[in-house]
């Protein structure tokens, strides 16, 4: 009788054991990405730049979890676009979320203070996205679709989206997701709310987004406005001193007529003669007045010309320092 209850309740057991054992097994598929990305962050250890990228751009612990799951790498060599490919020349690449890895280009010049911030809350939106279930990423596709429809009119957002769409064709949503998340300020309540799940405070980085943006559309803003002036003083410049080579011929012509008829006595009084010449030399004033409106133009152009080169030498360098292109070899 003994021998009998215990098997009995071996059997109990070990029954309760295979049932734990598969419920474990299940909870263990049905959160295996997570547990794979615990594991990771576990082993992984950045470095105090890496770190500060998130704090900055206002992530809360999911979104820096995601982040850091995803071993994020800072690089401003060659190494870089050996990770992240550029396809077209025109565009330079800040970043990518490749392998379930993100590399983010380090961009250290101080005016584009915030552009790696962005990249690698970017990033992690895209890292937040690989990770949604196909109802979830449905529904938010919905919001995502209704919210870029208030942007259609915005070029450079349009613009970016048929780069996408060359480029990254089927990923409209995924890039939506991440543009929307950390650019734009003012969306639909749900969608802000669905952006609670990764943001302690999104408006950090959308705040970061707009500063580091700012320095380019200024500096495109201002070389526009200078390059009207050029034309516009090119323009004027032009008609003056052809209006003025034309009177110069001119005047020179009636001077000569004048000097012949005095040398021929052709005027029959003193007053006469005093008028014409009166008349001559206020034109030469009048020439001379012109001329110096020319001279003072063509200063004015020299001055302006001069800082559209400056604004162009300085648009040139910020570009450059975002164009992983020109990165140095990486140091052995």
């Amino acid at each position: 009788m003994l021998r009998r209850k215990f098997s009995k309740t071996v059997i109990i057991v070990n029954t309760t054991i295979s049932l734990i054992l598969i419920a474990l097994a299940l909870l263990i598929v049905a959160n295996r990405q997570r547990i794979i990305d615990q594991i990771t962050v576990w082993q992984f250890h950045p470095t105090s730049a890496i770190t500060s990228l998130v704090d900055r751009a206002g992530m809360n612990g999911n979104g820096k979890f995601l982040y850091l799951s995803s071993q994020p790498a800072l690089d401003a060599t060659q190494n870089f676009n050996n990770e992240c490919d550029r396809i077209e020349n025109t565009t330079s690449i800040l970043g990518c979320y490749s392998n379930y890895r993100i590399f983010i280009y380090d961009v250290t010049d101080k005016k584009l203070d915030g552009v790696r911030e962005v990249t690698a809350a970017h990033e992690t939106l895209h890292a937040a996205y690989a990770r949604l279930g196909s109802d979830e990423k449905d529904k938010i596709n919905v919001l995502l679709e209704a919210e870029y429809k208030k942007l259609e009119n915005n070029k450079d957002y349009v613009d970016r989206m048929a780069f996408y769409a060359r480029t990254e064709p089927g990923e409209r949503d995924n890039e939506l997701h991440s543009v929307i998340g950390t650019e734009i300020a003012n969306i639909n309540p749900d969608l802000e709310k669905y952006y609670d799940n990764y943001f302690s405070d999104r408006q950090k980085v959308v705040a970061l987004n707009t500063k580091y943006s700012s320095v380019f559309i200024n500096l495109k803003a201002h070389a526009n406005v200078l390059l009207a002036q050029l034309n516009s003083l090119s323009e004027g410049i032009g008609s003056a001193t052809e209006r003025y080579n034309s009177d110069v011929k001119t005047l020179n012509a009636d001077i000569f007529e004048f000097n012949r008829r005095a040398n021929n006595g052709s005027f029959q009084t003193q007053s006469q003669f005093n008028y014409e010449r009166a008349v001559l030399s206020a034109r030469v004033d009048e020439l001379d007045v012109g001329r110096a409106k020319i001279d003072a133009d063509l200063a004015l152009y020299d001055q302006t010309l001069a800082e559209y080169n400056s604004i162009a030498s300085e648009s040139k360098k910020l570009y450059n320092s975002i164009d992983s292109t020109l990165a140095p070899a990486p140091t052995v």
